[in-house]
């Protein structure tokens, strides 16, 4: 199973675990409240599905009225699917919400693990912040070697560049210190409902997180088209 892959089985769970939802709900929900799947496609999404029904994590029901079933026959046209998170799922789903392994520091990994903080232990989100801002502490290290090497060699607008990339990690290495303490001081985030994590709401999507570049993480790729 590949990374991307990985991370939209997880994200699928997470919501399901929620309330049971048809494809075209889950799409929206990926799209709009994780900035991580801001772009991808129903090619994508129901395989997915497809592969956690099979491996008994969510069951397929049927999510019409009685009225609607006995119309298909006259209409033609199929009911909807409603997935629903089984046991074996939602025990799944805990099980990888207590990893907090080298890939939950990632960047597309970490906008859907930090989605779902609010059904996660308290330990494990300081772990997972501390481990990505580390990883963000590395990568700013390197970014400032980089420029201090070139910098005589790269014109004006590159040059920019470059310090805007630094200038974005700097930001969220500061938004993860602001996390990290108020994890330490037993503060939990607020938001409009109850689990939700912190919103990002200068990127014009609907409940968005911080975008690759501003809040996790400048250089990891914006498009998640699969």
């Amino acid at each position: 199973m590949s990374r991307r892959s990985g991370i939209l089985e997880f994200a699928v769970l997470g919501l399901l675990r929620e309330a049971p939802m048809h494809g075209y709900e889950l799409r929206k929900r990926l799209n709009t409240s994780l900035g991580v799947f801001r772009a991808f496609s129903y090619g994508t999404l129901y395989p997915c599905l497809k592969t956690l029904v099979a491996n008994g994590w969510l069951i397929e029901e049927s999510g019409s009225t009685p009225e609607d079933a006995a119309a298909v026959p006259l209409t033609g046209r199929r009911a909807k699917i409603v997935y629903r998170l089984t046991a074996e799922g939602k025990e799944h789903f805990e099980e990888l919400l207590s990893q907090t392994g080298p890939d939950a520091y990632e960047d597309e990994h970490f906008a859907a693990r930090f989605a779902f903080f609010g059904q996660t232990s308290r330990d494990v989100r300081m772990r997972v912040l501390e481990g990505r801002r580390s990883r963000l502490e590395e990568r700013l290290e390197k970014m400032r070697v980089s420029l201090t090497r070139t910098r005589e060699r790269l014109d004006d607008y590159t040059l920019e560049l470059q310090r805007h990339g630094m200038e974005s990690v700097e930001r969220e290495v500061r938004w993860l210190n602001e996390l990290i303490e108020s994890e330490r001081a037993g503060r939990d985030l607020k938001g409009p409902g109850r689990g939700e994590p912190a919103r990002d709401t200068t990127e014009g999507a609907p409940g968005a997180l911080p975008r690759t570049g501003d809040a996790p993480g400048p250089d990891a790729p914006g498009d998640t088209t699969t």
